[in-house]
């Protein structure tokens, strides 16, 4: 049965959840979290994974890369195939096809295969974080949207917090087979949750493929998108090797680089929520606020790699900026992308994938080079400067466009 929609005037219709807001919520959150744990997990299990493969942890790396292909390739594929579905519909297919890639790659004996199968576990996950978004969004009053954005994405933030850390121990223990398991089963549960308590919106039968790509020729989503690709790319600059720093500057004892990775992934849920408060109220405030916040607590970082509270502070706060980022740019694509919501809202994470390729890449350049750790503060805060000034671009196309208008 279709749940009636309720049009907003502003290119997403109102749909009511059929058993109540609390659980719909609580699937898409759920959800997030899932499809984020099967992101982050490898990172932390990765001694484990390449040894059970027998090849090098640089070899075994290859995998989260793939992933990462995956995500790039995969979100404008399935937005444009799944044009005609209903958001409820396209979110079922791509649960199912979220468990069949995990179990892929949990079957597979060989790391190329492995490989292989990641790849395919990587298509649908920016899909499906774009059309949670956009199906949250639809649950509430325009005024709520930055909220609803916040709450469904705040799963990416409690997968580092807690499904990260978690899956870094089954690995340890159970082997990472074992782990992602584990993580496919979420995903079926996360599939019967979406069948059960998600709206039945009515698919637009007027959207078609070449109609979402049309809707992407507009300067302020691509704008928008490029935002992200850069803007994003300072905390990766970070996160991509933190342990190195904590293992060879900090010299802090084993056990507590997971409490690092634990205040690391307090970070990200804190700016989820503040970043979606902030959009509320006035979303070019929440733009600044995060890349003006990340360029500072970047460029701190070479004075607080020796001192371990001074670095675990600055743990906590480079997430909480740079993910304060994430509701803002979700939710402006949401206002200049029309016709094009649901691929606009998809690339957005690609954009946010590019932006963990850029940020490792330009971390590995600088430490290949001898300019040292402190080096990557400096070059995370030109990623977030590079963000300032492509938003300010999008400003001004923006201001430009109305005086043409009046």
């Amino acid at each position: 049965m279709t749940t009636e929609m309720i049009p907003d005037g502003h290119g997403i219709a109102r749909v009511p959840p059929p058993h109540g807001a609390a659980l719909a919520f609580l699937t898409l959150t759920f959800g997030t979290f899932v499809v984020g744990t099967g992101e982050f997990a490898i990172m932390g299990m990765l001694p484990a994974f390449a040894s059970s493969l027998h090849v090098s942890e640089a070899r075994a790396g290859y995998a989260i890369t793939a992933y990462a292909l995956g995500v790039v390739v995969g979100a404008p594929f399935f937005t444009i195939l799944g044009a005609r579905l209903s958001r409820r519909e396209l979110l079922l297919a791509l649960f199912a096809f979220f468990c069949f890639g995990n179990v892929l790659g949990i079957l597979m004996p060989t790391p190329g295969l492995v490989d292989g199968a990641r790849f395919i576990a990587g298509l649908p996950h920016g899909a499906l974080f774009g059309i949670s978004a956009l199906v949250g969004a639809s649950m509430v009053d325009r005024s709520r949207r930055g909220w609803a954005v916040g709450r469904v994405l705040s799963g990416i933030a409690i997968a580092t917090l807690i499904g990260a850390p978690f899956s870094t121990f089954a690995a340890d223990h159970l082997g990472w087979r074992a782990a992602y398991a584990v993580i496919a089963a979420g995903g079926v549960v996360t599939l019967l949750g979406v069948w059960r308590y998600i709206p039945a919106d009515r698919p637009d039968r007027a959207v078609t493929p070449l109609g979402e790509l049309q809707g992407l020729a507009n300067a302020q989503v691509l704008l928008t998108l490029l935002t992200a690709a850069i803007g994003f790319g300072g905390m990766f600059t970070l996160y991509t090797f933190l342990t190195s720093i904590l293992d060879n500057v900090t010299h802090v004892p084993e056990w507590m680089v997971m409490v690092y990775m634990v205040v690391w992934g307090a970070g990200m849920l804190a700016g989820a929520n503040v970043g979606a408060w902030i959009v509320d109220r006035t979303l070019n405030a929440a733009v600044f606020f995060a890349l003006g916040g990340s360029m500072a607590t970047m460029l701190v970082l070479p004075y607080v790699l020796h001192s371990r509270i001074g670095l675990m502070v600055d743990v906590f706060l480079v997430p909480t900026f740079f993910n304060a980022l994430g509701p803002a740019l979700q939710t402006r694509l949401m206002d200049y992308a029309g016709t094009a919501q649901t691929l606009a809202a998809s690339l957005n994470h690609s954009a946010f994938n590019i932006a963990n390729a850029l940020g490792a890449v330009l971390g590995s350049v600088l430490l290949a080079h001898q300019f040292g750790y402190g080096a990557l503060g400096m070059g995370g805060a030109l990623l977030s400067t590079g963000g300032v000034l492509v938003y300010l671009v999008a400003l001004l196309a923006l201001g430009r466009r109305g005086a043409r208008s009046a």
